[in-house]
């Protein structure tokens, strides 16, 4: 099955060069080299060992995994094919045939993938499957991206579109729902599909919209004729999938309209395809400030050396980064597994910004936690990480309602004009409140105070 590529993400054509890291990342020659400056005043001689010339762009970093991965199952392909995002994307394992020349499938793989038809194709990057245990498939990451039966059984209360993003959409691809912002879907295309995905009936070659250059001229003619529109958020599918000059041209047309604050994406790909954070995409995207980026992590396996890389590039590009976390049953439902991941985006520079509870996507019971699973484990991270490293755990509210935050309960009740809070440790401790109310429900409600007298 054939992805339909209108949002201009084109192979390479027949016979082209592949790109070569030692050419430069978009497979030009290098630049001229850079001659260090000479000037004594400028540059002390205890300086000059440090100004060697520049003769090409930095290589992307390949960790041992990817390289042991890439000799095993993709002999053909060098280094720099594999540094290559589009080499990933022709290339990316897209049904049984190329699942089980990887994978040790179990019996209910097999027979989803066997199974598969209609929207939400399967299509993994031979990167993330670098990632992947080849052997077990309760492997956190394979579990997200190798179809199971229990896909195709409908729960109570899931639906296709659980979250009524169709009944907000004003003209095709864009979404209006909250007063000030919309949602603009740029394409249909993935370089690799999570089988929890919320739009999962507009993905792939079997999606429903059709994406091209003139359901983006409606979507900016609604958005110049609606001045309260301050901010936008391009997803998909994946924005970064996009070719880069597309991407820019609908970055320009975006950041002219004079009522446009700020633009946002939301994207994969610097996690899924990190060797697509190109010095070129990069000097683009600083073009049109400002401009923030919404990522998508799962796990603390995918905080690899080319991740570290291509979130460095994209901060270093002045992007405020951030992340967006589908909490996941027997993925990374758990504090220490959730508490490592975060910690190791702060130092990537990526802040977590949401912890979503999964949405009731059709054929997602598998995955969904109960809601007090997450309430647990941001209360088992308050008080024992950095308040950076903590995000906002939401209920995206089916049927439109947009986004709830949760917060675990900290309000013991009142005693008298003193409010009781409970901090990390369970300590109860006394904060005077001499005109509020806030907290008396739960004195009315009866509950036991132990604490009330301390």
């Amino acid at each position: 099955m054939k992805d339909r590529m209108t949002s201009g993400l084109a192979p390479a054509p027949v016979g082209a060069r592949p790109a070569s890291i030692e050419e430069g990342e978009e497979g030009r020659p290098p630049p001229s080299p850079v001659t260090a400056n000479t000037d004594p005043v400028a540059f002390p001689s205890n300086l000059r060992p440090f100004l060697a010339p520049t003769h090409r762009l930095p290589r992307f970093p390949v960790s041992p995994e990817a390289k042991s991965f890439r000799r095993r199952f993709f002999a053909e392909a060098s280094l720099a094919d594999w540094s290559d995002w589009r080499w990933q994307v022709r290339n990316r394992i897209r049904d049984a045939v190329g699942l089980t020349r990887l994978f040790s499938l179990s019996a209910l793989e097999h027979r989803a993938v066997e199974a598969h038809c209609g929207s939400l194709p399967v299509g993994i990057t031979p990167y993330y499957a670098s990632l992947m245990s080849l052997t077990d498939p309760d492997e956190p990451l394979r579990r997200t991206h190798i179809p199971v039966m229990a896909e195709y059984l409908e729960a109570a209360g899931e639906a296709t579109d659980p979250l009524s993003e169709d009944a907000d959409t004003v003209v095709p691809g864009l979404v209006h729902r909250y007063p000030d912002r919309v949602l603009f879907l740029t394409t249909p295309f993935c370089s690799t599909y999570c089988r929890y995905c919320t739009r999962s009936r507009m993905v792939g070659a079997a999606g429903e919209y059709a994406f091209g250059t003139s359901q983006w001229e409606r979507a900016i003619a609604y958005i110049e004729s609606h001045p309260e529109i301050r901010d936008v958020l391009l997803s998909g599918g994946d924005p970064l999938a996009l070719a880069t000059d597309k991407l820019d041209w609908l970055l320009k047309r975006l950041r002219a309209i004079p009522h446009v604050e700020f633009l946002r994406i939301g994207t994969k790909v610097p996690v899924v395809l990190p060797m697509r954070i190109t010095r070129e995409l990069t000097r683009m995207l600083k073009r049109h400030h400002p401009l923030w980026m919404s990522l998508h992590f799962t796990h603390p396996r995918e905080l690899t050396p080319e991740v570290t890389e291509a979130c460095g590039r994209l901060a270093d590009a002045g992007i405020p980064l951030g992340s967006q976390t589908v909490l996941l049953k027997g993925i990374n439902d758990d504090v220490a597994t959730l508490g490592q991941l975060f910690r190791g985006l702060l130092v990537r520079r990526v802040r977590p910004y949401y912890l979503y509870q999964c949405d009731p996507i059709k054929g997602s019971a598998h995955f969904r936690t109960s809601v007090e699973k997450g309430l647990e484990i941001i209360q088992g991270l308050r008080g024992h990480t950095s308040g950076y490293a903590i995000p906002s755990f939401v209920i995206d509210a089916p049927g439109g309602g947009g986004k709830i935050p949760l917060l675990p309960d900290p309000v013991v009740g009142r005693d008298g004009q003193d409010l009781l809070l409970r901090n990390y440790t369970g300590a109860v401790f006394r904060y005077p409140d001499p005109d509020g109310t806030f907290g008396g429900d739960k004195n009315a409600r009866g509950r036991a105070l132990p604490w009330a007298s301390a």
